[in-house]
């Protein structure tokens, strides 16, 4: 993690703020002024954020859990940044051609947040219409990815639907949304 400039964390402050004001039905009853200032005490969850924004992941405050609240992409579709990725390592490594970029699960380790579950993707969807033309990877159960595969979601016809793939593929309309506990 590298500590992002003054003039970055100004900039990305302005636009979580504005974000927060415009979408206050994600997150009735919170104040900006905690969230503000848990940021400023944690420069590496700062700059998570930067990383969530900076690849089109339009992240806000969507829940408050054990103390912490909670930043999700909230881009219409799954973020530009973070598309055409399999699943994770194993699946990358198993690709003898034609081998996406990365892995999603890498690239989120890297950026300092989680891959959406498949319990929290709905809750994200019970917020709006997210994913209608892309395809979000989800954190996926252990036994399914001992099996070689791995979930995703999207909505399609008024529905959120869940599905299977195998974790090697990618597509350049699928990506994964992340999630940050501040």
């Amino acid at each position: 993690m590298t500590r992002l400039p003054q003039d970055r964390i100004d900039e990305l402050f302005r636009i979580l703020q504005a974000r927060f004001a415009k979408n206050m039905k994600r997150h009735k009853d919170v104040e900006w002024g905690e969230i503000q200032s848990r940021l400023e005490k944690n420069p590496e969850k700062l700059w998570a954020l930067s990383e969530m924004e900076e690849t089109g992941g339009e992240p806000d405050v969507t829940g408050y859990e054990n103390g912490h609240y909670i930043f999700c992409d909230c881009s219409p579709e799954t973020p530009k940044g973070r598309r055409s990725l399999c699943y994770d390592a194993e699946a990358l490594e198993s690709r003898k051609e034609h081998k996406p970029k990365d892995s999603a699960m890498a690239m989120a380790a890297d950026m300092g947040v989680e891959i959406l579950t498949e319990e929290q993707y709905q809750e994200l969807q019970n917020m709006g219409e997210f994913d209608t033309k892309t395809s979000s990877w989800l954190n996926t159960p252990a036994e399914v990815r001992k099996l070689g595969g791995a979930i995703f979601g999207d909505r399609r016809f008024g529905r959120v639907f869940i599905y299977h793939n195998g974790a090697e593929s990618y597509y350049g309309v699928r990506g994964f949304r992340a999630r940050l506990s501040v």
